[in-house]
């Protein structure tokens, strides 16, 4: 139960509703991410969900599944929110790569663009196999995509083709027809196939390939060695990262640009491997002028048989402290 949640007034029928509701609390936090692109965002409307279904949960007359109210009451919550928000959006989806005269990539202004967020695998699922079930529709390029859908269309598309709601069912969460939602469909897939017409097949975290790469890439920074990260990415691979406006493509360029701009001296940076929507990732810790390490973002990568084909960093401290320390570390992390 949430903070909130227990703040409500006992009654006869919490136990039974806490009983009813909790399990599923994973899936519903993985498709308010989907629709909203921030992992706390998500929680948030978690929260709002759980409040809502409690306060109406003495008229809920079983014509539907419990599942499906509360899919029913999450989904209205995130279309309710997503309202006066700008959609969150990688780099990529600002502009063309960047293939320009060389120089540091510019800082995107406060305000001015709501990121994308990464989400932390653990959110999700504590059971293996679930999270195998869920993790090619948490995908970052698939979430990034969805988000520039119209909000209607994100969730039919969502409801249909991840959660596998009927036409019927979809309809009725949404409070409209059966044809709306066939046609909503039809438009969102088209638009999805416009933004990545071909999806890749990524390697699995726990494959050994997957996990190599990544330990090469954590290798590359931690001893600032570019000739690392040219035996791990992809000749196509592309590099992005927030706050930044440019990104780039190519292996070349990606490296010339990290080993230009970012590396350093080795030993400035320090990594520790997690996972991020059903991909390799670190969480990114920079040393300072003392020599102290402090938080500096996630890393999320796109592990194929042939290498890693995306790189993308989300340069934000406080996710860091999201994700939670390295596993077996001390809190001060590399201190």
């Amino acid at each position: 139960m949430t903070e909130r949640t227990r703040e409500l007034p006992m009654t006869a029928d919490q136990d039974r509703f806490t009983a009813e509701t909790e399990r599923f609390r994973r899936e519903l936090l993985a498709h308010c991410y989907r629709m909203a692109g921030s992992a706390q965002d998500a929680e948030d409307l978690v929260q709002e969900t759980y409040l809502r279904a409690w306060r109406s949960y003495a008229g809920f007359e079983g014509r539907a599944s419990i599942r499906s109210w509360l899919y029913k009451i999450a989904t209205n919550v995130c279309l309710t929110a997503a309202q006066p928000r700008r959609i969150r959006v990688l780099p990529s989806g600002l502009s063309e790569h960047y293939d320009g005269p060389d120089r540091p990539p510019s800082h995107v202004g406060p305000g001015e663009v709501s990121w994308l967020e990464p989400l932390p695998d653990r959110w999700v699922a504590d059971d293996p196999a679930a999270t195998a079930v869920a993790r090619e529709s948490l995908r970052l390029a698939l979430v990034a995509s969805l988000q520039h859908l119209p909000a209607r269309q994100r969730a039919i598309v969502i409801l249909r083709d991840v959660l596998a709601f009927s036409a019927a069912e979809t309809a009725e969460v949404l409070g409209t027809t059966t044809a709306a939602v066939k046609s909503g469909l039809q438009r969102a897939r088209a638009r999805l196939d416009e933004r990545e017409p071909e999806r890749e097949q990524l390697l699995e975290p726990a494959d050994p390939r997957a996990r190599a790469l990544l330990e090469g890439y954590i290798a590359a920074f931690e001893r600032s060695d570019p000739a690392l990260l040219e035996q791990v990415l992809r000749t196509d691979a592309t590099l992005e990262a927030t706050p930044f406006r440019e990104w780039y493509a190519g292996r070349v360029r990606c490296i010339h640009v990290l080993g230009t701009y970012v590396l350093g001296r080795p030993g400035d940076w320090r990594m520790s491997s997690t996972t991020a929507n059903g991909q390799p990732a670190a969480a990114v810790y920079h040393r300072d002028d003392s020599g102290g390490y402090h938080p500096h973002g996630i890393v999320v990568l796109a592990p194929t048989s042939t290498g890693i084909s995306r790189v993308v960093e989300f340069h934000d401290p406080a996710l860091v402290v999201l994700f939670g320390p390295p596993p077996g570390s001390p809190d001060e992390a590399f201190e």
